[in-house]
């Protein structure tokens, strides 16, 4: 069972570490660009504060995004702000995700993301967690995936492999940092390739956030490639 309540805290906790950061920046150091392909930091602030009013939309029923169109425009519109506006947006939509998931209501229900995917509505904070986490250190500020806690770490690990289980395009995978062990890929009596490395180079490498993949070690064949998430 998720704890929503544990994670709304661990999310306030990530929006708040992620505005002192973006607040020593400056109208320049936003539109320059992120680690993201194609995206300014703008780009990536901006996403992040539309993603919380998305996910208020999941928790109360409504649509996601309206379209992929009207997500994408709203992401393009809103990264040239200046960063004033950028934190105020972000401090702004935190507080509404925060005070829709203190709402009584039930947590067990299911609710619908994007393209067709749906999930029990406990699990929607720890989403957010991952989008406030992955996108701080996206940003390229100083804050990188070896900075993430050991807890996120894991269930994000576990998350993430649990999402290409059983993908026929993905050789059946062992993945171990030495003390905890996840399995992915296409079904099978035993493992293809065992992928060993440090937490954080593992959690890198199934986020698609391929720097540090050469502290990771594969046997019995190539490091996979992972389809986009």
């Amino acid at each position: 069972m998720m704890d929503h309540a544990h994670d709304l805290v661990s999310v306030r906790d990530a929006t708040e570490r992620l505005l002192v950061a973006v607040g020593t920046l400056d109208n320049a150091a936003v539109t320059e660009s992120s680690r993201l392909p194609g995206w300014s930091r703008g780009h990536v602030l901006a996403h992040l504060a539309r993603n919380a009013d998305a996910l208020v939309n999941v928790l109360e029923g409504r649509p996601m995004y309206a379209s992929a169109e009207v997500r994408d425009a709203d992401i393009e519109r809103d990264a040239p702000r200046p960063l004033d506006v950028h934190l105020a947006d972000l401090r702004e939509s935190g507080t509404r995700f925060q005070e829709t998931g203190a709402a009584p209501a039930d947590w067990s229900r299911t609710v619908a993301l994007r393209n067709g995917v749906t999930d029990t509505a406990s699990r929607v904070p720890f989403r957010r967690w991952i989008e406030v986490e992955l996108h701080h250190v996206d940003l390229g500020i100083g804050y990188e995936l070896a900075d993430l806690s050991a807890e996120f770490t894991e269930r994000e690990t576990e998350f993430l492999a649990a999402r290409f289980a059983g993908h026929p395009d993905v050789p059946a995978t062992r993945l171990t940092d030495g003390t905890h062990t996840w399995h992915t890929g296409r079904t099978a009596d035993a493992p293809e390739v065992t992928v060993t490395g440090p937490p954080a180079h593992l959690l890198g490498w199934l986020a698609g956030r391929p720097a540090g993949t050469d502290a990771l070690t594969a046997e019995g064949g190539p490091l996979p490639t992972l389809p986009p998430l």
